[in-house]
């Protein structure tokens, strides 16, 4: 069975190399606000018509390249790289089981972001303000809420292999 985490994971070119230089937290903290922006270029097209599609465009080149735009962090004991490296052990959570408690409380959490996600994308495309910000705002609101959990999860786990360990400098 395809997991669409894993295939976001591929299609991201996510190596050791992506994920160590993802742990930045200039990669982490830059890519919050990406899809808020994405949604202002998506509600340009009623000014931009198919114009529209460059600002589009150039945002989710920004999401492909983000995670491969920074060097890795000099250290890697902050909440943007224990972030990082939770969602990395979430997605290998195959091979290496994780706690059933953080298992629900990410798949809940992805669902509500993957939840406000459409809502949010849906409402730029029409121009409806109000449906826009209060689907970008369980979105963005869901995602981090994932993120720190993804913390949460790195700590619990860390010593679970000796890979993940090695990880933090």
């Amino acid at each position: 069975m395809i997991r669409l985490d894993k295939l976001l994971e591929r299609s991201m070119l996510m190596d050791d190399a992506a994920w160590a230089r993802h742990a930045s937290p200039w990669s982490v903290y830059t890519r919050i606000p990406i899809f808020p922006v994405l949604l202002a270029a998506i509600w340009s097209h009623t000014a931009l018509g198919w114009w529209a599609l460059i600002p589009i465009g150039i945002v989710i080149a920004w999401i492909l390249i983000n995670p491969h735009a920074f060097p890795p962090p000099t250290t890697t004991d902050t909440w943007a790289a224990k972030a990082t490296f939770g969602e990395r052990v979430w997605l290998n959570r195959g091979e290496i089981p994780i706690p059933s408690g953080h298992a629900r409380a990410a798949f809940v959490l992805s669902l509500v972001a993957g939840v406000g996600a459409p809502i949010a994308l849906v409402a730029a495309y029409l121009n409806a303000l109000g449906w826009t910000i209060a689907g970008a705002a369980i979105c963005v609101l869901g995602k981090l809420w994932f993120c720190d959990r993804m913390v949460w999860l790195y700590e619990d786990m860390k010593d679970a292999s000796p890979t993940y360990a090695g990880w933090v400098r």
